[in-house]
């Protein structure tokens, strides 16, 4: 008897320390176990069970299918392509922002990351306000040569896809490897120059094999975003083009095959699982302490003229396909264009408010009908409530991630939390309704669907967000507390937290921001009584008429706006440290 209480009272440290080390995971995995892998596995299982001939059916049809495979295939090489021209256009930037300082950088940052956190309604509508039939560039051709017919022809063919690719996530480069590049020590390349290397050899030889970390890290970042793309294949690319997130979306909604959706969606998932696992071993390299230096000993001003010159041309490039389609969608949503009148070819524009006054007007006098100004209201309230569950859920999960980095528990959880983000929308909507059906989880009908698909997407960027600066916390500073009789909490928030305060402020921004413009899960699970900005959004640009287009606009205008604003913000409470986003 003495002999167990010895051997009990000898393991309850450390028991009691592996509770203390796993007791962070609890709150996000069992977020993830009750409202990801839960209804993910409930539509699975239904899916499958609807299978007439047995589980492995619908895989063999997906392989035997010429269809099918052609669908893969243009997922995987369009994700590719898509990323090649992203790197090849932001790596540019990137060492220009890395090595240089200048006015309106931050600036320019702001509105590089706005475009990030757009949703995929507002970025087709602004290309066409600026490329589509009716957009400037059509009607500036068609009144400069007396055209009838427009003769740019952008929207529903492939350059659009990769163009709004490349609009998405250039910024991604420009942070992630800017961030990483910015603090590389400038003196290994001079040592290397003065030894006799040239710039092309320093450039090879020593700085491409320091910033590969970030290069991969960015480049598969990239691929996991284009691998997924949904909206923009379906707005911008037309019937022609289908990925494996449309095709789920088609084969569910439109011919109610959930056996081959559901196999579409595992095929998606274990892409996905790989890739995100390469992604987080690639990111925790970019903590490396051996050759990160502060900025200060990196950066310096654009000095002679040729050094300005092409740096202006870049950034013109760069603001031109950044920020023209948002210009032409903010002015168009103020202009009711006219076609031209009889015996005339020039089109005619008028300065109007009336798109935004018909925000508030019943014209149909519909008992059912909802305002815009509830949507705007709604979506308010929905980021919100967002904002607060992702931070309680993530501020955990990079605490433990920052403490024990390289722990087996890190190492299987890291990609885990990144798994939301890769997963069809279409299929984690439909979980919820064949899961969430039954007491004590009945929420079908219930407005908290939303918030909850909401956190599941932004979580990760809040992790993300917060990760980099944990880490930079000295644990001599915990010790020290601990010392001096400092319970875990107290140092928590007595010296993490002050450390932290404006990364927090920066996650709890991106999370509200991905919130207010998220669509995909919305369109699914809102109530019609609820819409948020981007479900009415989609609602005009559904229906005929010029009036439902320009609320579209003006909605879209908004949105663009509250982007814009939440974008600024992380840029001014943004930490000047390494990290992802």
């Amino acid at each position: 008897m003495d002999r167990g209480r010895v051997a009990l009272s000898r393991q309850a440290p450390y028991i009691g320390n592996v509770v203390r080390r796993s007791s962070p995971w609890l709150a996000p995995l069992g977020f993830l176990a009750l409202f990801y892998f839960y209804p993910l596995a409930s539509i699975l299982q239904t899916s499958f069970a609807r299978g007439e001939a047995g589980l492995v059916a619908p895989f063999i049809d997906v392989i035997s299918s010429a269809s099918m495979r052609g669908v893969l295939w243009f997922t995987l090489w369009q994700a590719a392509l898509s990323t090649l021209l992203t790197m090849l256009f932001g790596l540019p930037g990137a060492f220009l922002l890395a090595r240089y300082e200048f006015r309106g950088k931050s600036v320019i940052l702001a509105l590089t990351g706005i475009s990030f956190v757009l949703p995929t309604l507002v970025v087709a509508a602004a290309f066409n306000a600026i490329l589509g039939p009716r957009g400037w560039a059509n009607l500036a051709l068609m009144d400069l040569f007396g055209l009838i017919q427009p003769p740019i022809h952008f929207v529903n063919t492939f350059l659009a896809i990769l163009t709004a690719h490349v609009f998405y996530n250039t910024t991604i480069v420009l942070r992630i490897v800017g961030d990483y590049w910015s603090h590389l020590d400038p003196r290994m390349g001079q040592a290397a120059q003065t030894l006799g290397a040239d710039r092309w050899r320093t450039l090879v030889h020593v700085t491409l094999p320091l910033l590969m970390p970030a290069v991969t890290t960015a480049a598969l970042l990239i691929f996991i975003f284009n691998f997924t793309s949904f909206g923009v294949i379906l707005v911008l690319g037309g019937p022609r083009f289908a990925t494996l997130e449309v095709e789920i979306y088609n084969q569910t909604i439109g011919l109610f095959n959930l056996p081959l959706a559901a196999t579409l969606a595992m095929i998606q998932l274990v892409f996905t699982l790989c890739l995100t696992i390469a992604y987080t071993r690639f990111s925790a390299r970019l903590s490396s302490p051996n050759t990160l230096r502060p900025r200060r000993f990196s950066q310096r001003c654009l000095t002679n003229w040729r050094s300005r010159l092409l740096a202006s041309l870049y950034l013109t490039a760069l603001l031109a396909l950044l920020v023209l389609p948002l210009a032409a969608l903010v002015t168009r949503s103020f202009l009711r264009v006219e076609p031209p009148r009889s015996g005339s070819t020039n089109w005619e524009a008028d300065f109007t408010l009336d798109y935004y006054r018909e925000l508030s007007v019943n014209r149909k006098e519909s008992l059912f009908y909802t305002p815009p100004t509830t949507a705007i209201g709604v979506s308010l309230g929905y980021a919100l409530a967002t904002t607060c569950l992702a931070l309680a859920l993530g501020l955990p999960a990079a605490w433990a991630l920052a403490r024990d980095a390289r722990s087996p528990a890190s190492r299987i959880f890291d990609p885990m939390l990144m798994l939301p983000l890769g997963t069809s929308a279409v299929t984690l909507g439909l979980g919820f309704i064949v899961a969430l059906d039954q007491p004590p989880l009945d929420l079908r009908a219930s407005i908290l669907l939303v918030p909850l698909a909401h956190t599941l997407v932004a979580f990760p960027f809040v992790v993300r967000s917060l990760t980099p600066s944990l880490r930079s916390i000295r644990p001599r500073l915990r010790q020290a507390a601990e010392v001096m009789g400092a319970t875990p909490l107290q140092a928590f928030r007595h010296i993490d937290l002050p450390i932290i305060g404006r990364a927090l402020l920066v996650a709890a921004t991106f999370a509200f921001a991905i919130s207010f413009g998220e669509f995909g899960a919305t369109a699914l699970v809102a109530r019609p009584e609820y819409p948020t900005i981007p479900v009415m959004i989609y609602r005009y640009l559904s229906q005929p008429g010029a009036l439902n287009y320009g609320q579209a606009l003006a909605l879209s205008t908004l949105l663009a706006v509250i982007t814009a604003l939440s974008m600024l913000a992380i840029e001014r409470f943004r930490v000047a440290d390494v990290g992802e986003f």
